[in-house]
C-alpha cells in the first residue's frame, strides 16, 4: 500500500464529499482519486518517471498541488516544493541539489527558466497555467496519459518528500520524509485535533513549508475530512472564509495571528464554526493566544521541524489547556526527550536540547551524509532547540535553534545571509543576528567590518543580496563597526551581538 490508498479508500466511502473547495470549485474525493491516478499515469507514461525521480513543483496553493503529491507516492517519486518567496539563484540552488527531473511551475515563477535551462537543461518542465516554451502544460499531458500509474515495489517505506530547511553552514539541507512519515503524522494529528471526516480544514500556509502540508491539510485528507485552500494568505480572505465556509480547524503562525486580530473586522467576524485554531513555528506571545481564547476558539500549540514532518510534541484539544507557555507533551506516535550536550537525557526542569525519536522523524538529508549522522543519533533527531519538560512530561520550548531567526513564519539563518554579504568584494567580516519586531517577530540586522580603504553604502550591499536572496532575508538594518565581538578562536559571538544590538536605540525602519 502506498499513501495515495487513504484518498483511494476515502473516495469509495464517500465519493461525492468534498475534498477540496479552492475559488469557488470543488472537487470530490471521487474526483480528486481520479485526478490524482491521471496525473500518475501521465508522469509515468510521458515523462518516463520512475521511483526515486524527483518531481520539484513552484507554485502558489491549489489542488493540483495536493493532487502532486498522491501521485508521487501512487510513483515511489518525490515531490520537491520549492519555496516561491525565495531568490532564483537560491530556487535554482535546490533544483540542482535535489537534481530534479521535472520541474512543475507556476507561470508567475516562470523567472526560474532561464537560470534552469543552463544549469539542468535536461529537466522537463511542465506548466500548471502555461505553456513554457521548451515543455507542455499540465493539463495537455493528462489528456495524454496512458498505462496504469504505477511502478513496481512501491509502499509506505518509500521516500515522498525532500523538504528544503536553511542550514547553519549558509546552504540549505533538504529533509528526506518517507510515505510513513506522513502517515505517521496524521495519526498524531488526528489525536492532537479530534480530527474526524466531518471537520473542516481551512488551510492558508503555504504547502512549501510541511506546517502548511502537514498539520492539519493532508492529515484531513487521510480521514476523509474537506480541506478549503488559500492560494496564500491574506487577512480578508481569511476572515471572510471563517464566516463562509464555517472551517473548524486552522493553522496560523504568530506573524499571521498579529495580522488576522488587528485587521478592523476581527471584533465582528463570526468565528463560531472553529472548534481550535493551532499554532507553532516559534515561540507563541501569550497575547496573540488569548485574542483567539477570549472569542471562545481553543488553541493548541505545536512544536516540531522540518525534519518532524512536522508534529513532535502539542497540546491537545480537550486536554490540559492551562500551562502557560507550555507547546504540551510528546506526540501520541513518537518520543521527544530532553538531553545533555552528549546525550544524556536529563531530569525534570532541566535545561537541555529536545530530541525526538518515532516514525514521523525524517530518514536522512538529501545526498548529505555528515548532515545525516550529525543530526541522527540512534534514531534520535537532535533538534538544536533548547528546552525543558516538568515532571509530568509537558515541554516548554526555551530558546530557538542556533542563531536562528523567525521572521513572520519563516526561517532564516544567519550564516546563510552572511555567506551572500561576505561575497561582497568590500566587506571583511560580518554578523548577522535577529532583532524583535512587533509585526514580523523578527527581522534581520546585519554588523559589517569593511575591507581597509572601501567605504560600500548599505544600499549597495541591499542591491547585492537582492539577486541572492528572498527579501525576507534582507538585513532591516546594516550597521557598519570596527570590531565584532568574538570567541577566543576568533568566531563571531552572535549572543553577545544581540546583547550589544539589544542596548542600542532603535533607528527605525530603514529599507
Amino acid at each position: 500500500m502506498d499513501l495515495s490508498g487513504l484518498i483511494e479508500r476515502n473516495a469509495a466511502f464517500a465519493p461525492d464529499k468534498p475534498a477540496l473547495h479552492f475559488e469557488g470549485g470543488t472537487l470530490s474525493y471521487a474526483a480528486f482519486a481520479a485526478r490524482i491516478e491521471q496525473t500518475a499515469r501521465a508522469l509515468k507514461s510521458e515523462l518516463g518517471v520512475s521511483p526515486g525521480d524527483r518531481i520539484a513543483i513552484l507554485s502558489l496553493n491549489r489542488p493540483d498541488y495536493l493532487v502532486l503529491l498522491y501521485a508521487c507516492a501512487r510513483l515511489g517519486a518525490i515531490l520537491v516544493p520549492l519555496n516561491w518567496r525565495l531568490a532564483v539563484a537560491e530556487q535554482e540552488f535546490i533544483l540542482s541539489d535535489a537534481a530534479a527531473n521535472v520541474l512543475v511551475l507556476e507561470q508567475a515563477f516562470a523567472a526560474v527558466l532561464p537560470a534552469l535551462e543552463k544549469s539542468l537543461p535536461e529537466t522537463a518542465v511542465v506548466g500548471l497555467d502555461f505553456v513554457p516554451g521548451s515543455g507542455t502544460a499540465f493539463d495537455a499531458l493528462l489528456a495524454q496519459a496512458s498505462g496504469d500509474g504505477r511502478n513496481p515495489h512501491v509502499d509506505l517505506s518509500c521516500p515522498l518528500l525532500i523538504v528544503y530547511t536553511s542550514g547553519t553552514t549558509g546552504r540549505p539541507k533538504g529533509a528526506v520524509l518517507r510515505q510513513e512519515a506522513l502517515l505517521w503524522n496524521g495519526v498524531m494529528s488526528q489525536h492532537m485535533h479530534g480530527l474526524t471526516s466531518d471537520d473542516h480544514v481551512l488551510t492558508v500556509l503555504p504547502f512549501f513549508h510541511v506546517g502548511g502540508l502537514n498539520i492539519q491539510t493532508t492529515p484531513a485528507l487521510q480521514h476523509g475530512a474537506t480541506v478549503t485552500i488559500h492560494s496564500r494568505f491574506t487577512p480578508d480572505a481569511t476572515l471572510a472564509s471563517f464566516e463562509r465556509d464555517r472551517p473548524t480547524l486552522t493553522v496560523l503562525v504568530p506573524a499571521i495571528i498579529q495580522a488576522v486580530t488587528d485587521h478592523p473586522g476581527w471584533a465582528t467576524t463570526d468565528l463560531s464554526s472553529l472548534k481550535a485554531m493551532s499554532t507553532g513555528s516559534t515561540i507563541v506571545p501569550p497575547h496573540l493566544i488569548q485574542r483567539f481564547v477570549a472569542r471562545g476558539v481553543p488553541v493548541l500549540q505545536v512544536y516540531g521541524s522540518t525534519e518532524t514532518c512536522p508534529i513532535a510534541v502539542y497540546t491537545r484539544l480537550g486536554g490540559d489547556l492551562s500551562r502557560e507557555g507550555s507547546t504540551g507533551l510528546p506526540g501520541l506516535c513518537c518520543e521527544a526527550i530532553i538531553i545533555d550536550d552528549v546525550g544524556n537525557e536529563l531530569p525534570p526542569e532541566a535545561a537541555g536540547e529536545i530530541a525526538v525519536r518515532g516514525p514521523n522523524v525524517f530518514y536522512e538529508y538529501w545526498g548529505n551524509e555528515e548532515a545525516t549522522c550529525e543530526a541522527l543519533h540512534d534514531g534520535w533527531f537532535r533538534t538544536g532547540d533548547i528546552g525543558r519538560r516538568d515532571a509530568d512530561g509537558y515541554f516548554w520550548v526555551h530558546d530557538r535553534k542556533k542563531n536562528v531567526i523567525i521572521s513572520g513564519g519563516e526561517n532564516v539563518y544567519p550564516a546563510e545571509v552572511e555567506r551572500v554579504l561576505l561575497e561582497h568584494p568590500d566587506v571583511a567580516e560580518c554578523g548577522v543576528i535577529g532583532r524583535a519586531d512587533a509585526r514580523w517577530d523578527e527581522v534581520p540586522i546585519a554588523y559589517v567590518i569593511r575591507q581597509k580603504g572601501c567605504s560600500v553604502d548599505a544600499e549597495s550591499l541591499r542591491t547585492h543580496m537582492q539577486t541572492q536572496l528572498a527579501r525576507f532575508k534582507i538585513p532591516r538594518e546594516i550597521m557598519f563597526v570596527e570590531d565584532l565581538p568574538r570567541t577566543a578562536l576568533g568566531k563571531v559571538q552572535h549572543f553577545m551581538l544581540k546583547q550589544i544590538d539589544a542596548k542600542t536605540p532603535e533607528r527605525g525602519d530603514v529599507t
